[in-house]
C-alpha cells in the first residue's frame, strides 16, 4: 500500500489525497486570453490591436507594435511587459493578438 499524504477539503467535508487536490486547484486558476481567445504564456510576443495612449505621458503605441517577452499576473485581464521607451507598462489583454 501506498502512502500518500491527505488533505481536508473544507468544501466537501471530506479528506482527499494531496495530488487530486493540486490538479483541482490548478485547473481552477484563471487562464489570460488575448483579443482572439487564444491561449497567453509568460514569454509570448504579441501584437496590439488598437492605437493606445499610454498613461502619464504624451505617448501612442501604434496598432501593429510587437511586444516581446510578456509576463502574466495575477489578473487574468492584464499583461506586464517593457516596451523600447516604456518601462514596466501593463495591457489589458483585450487589446493584444499573440503572435
Amino acid at each position: 500500500m501506498a502512502d500518500e499524504d491527505y488533505v481536508y477539503d473544507e468544501a466537501s467535508g471530506e479528506w482527499r489525497p494531496a495530488s487530486e487536490m493540486a490538479v483541482a486547484a490548478e485547473a481552477a486558476l484563471p487562464v489570460a486570453r488575448d483579443a482572439a481567445g487564444n491561449v497567453l504564456a509568460d514569454g509570448d510576443s504579441v501584437t496590439l490591436i488598437k492605437d493606445l495612449k499610454v498613461k502619464g505621458t504624451s505617448q501612442v503605441l501604434k496598432q501593429g507594435t510587437v511586444i516581446r517577452s510578456i509576463r502574466l499576473t495575477g489578473n487574468p485581464e492584464e499583461i506586464d511587459c517593457r516596451h523600447e521607451s516604456i518601462k514596466g507598462l501593463v495591457l489589458r489583454t483585450e487589446f493584444v493578438r499573440k503572435r
